[in-house]
């Protein structure tokens, strides 16, 4: 979710402080929105779960995904297939297969929103920070109404880039979209907004004063 108007540039001394502050904040709340698709499978891990390359999978999991691999082999073209595959690597923290599932499905299906944001925050798992604003970018552009994917932008612009104003314009011009944006866990955009700009403004406050 995005936000507008310009803010005073701030010192990379800043920047770092206001990034310190969020860090708990963002990754409580912020990420929990990046999934859009439906998971496939039950995300908890039973007593049967399995280990394959360090990843944890349970056996439901496990079974999907080797089904879903299957059927691509047959039917490459198969849209659904690719996107519950990356779906699946998604729910699964295989970034890089996500990755590559989402780009097929995509070949296959280019203007979707919801895909694009997935893969963004593939791309941002895999440590990827400008080609999941690229994804996120697409998205919005495919879709200016898309949510998700403005929300995502800001996330990756303040926490992974250190581009506060950027994101906070992100913010807000999502508020321009749906005044009563929220993040996952019901926290209001404009409310984040306000938070992180009085905590730059603080840190601002506190700069010591130029020789």
């Amino acid at each position: 979710m995005t936000t507008t108007g310009k803010m005073i540039k701030k010192e990379t001394m800043l920047i770092a402080i206001a990034i310190t502050f969020l860090l708990g904040f963002l990754t409580g709340t912020i990420f929990t929105v990046y999934k859009l698709g439906p998971s496939k499978t039950n995300a908890s891990q039973p007593d049967n779960a399995t280990e394959q390359q360090g990843i944890t999978l349970n056996n439901e999991q496990a079974q999907a995904i080797t089904a879903l691999e299957a059927e691509i082999e047959k039917n490459h073209t198969n849209t659904e297939a690719w996107t519950s595959l990356g779906n699946l690597y998604y729910d699964t923290n295989q970034s890089q297969k996500a990755i590559n599932a989402y780009t097929h499905a995509l070949d296959l299906m280019p203007a979707n929103a919801d895909i694009l944001t997935d893969l963004g925050v593939m791309y941002r798992r895999d440590n990827q920070p400008e080609k999941a604003l690229e994804s996120f970018d697409k998205a919005i552009q495919t879709n200016p109404r898309h949510e998700p994917s403005r929300l995502n932008k800001g996330v990756v612009l303040l926490y992974d880039l250190g581009r506060i104003p950027e994101a906070l314009q992100t913010w807000q011009e999502l508020l321009t979209v749906n005044p009563n944006a929220t993040t996952a866990n019901g926290k209001s955009v404009r409310d984040l907004i306000a938070e992180v700009t009085k905590e730059i403004e603080s840190s601002d406050k506190q700069e010591p004063k130029g020789r």
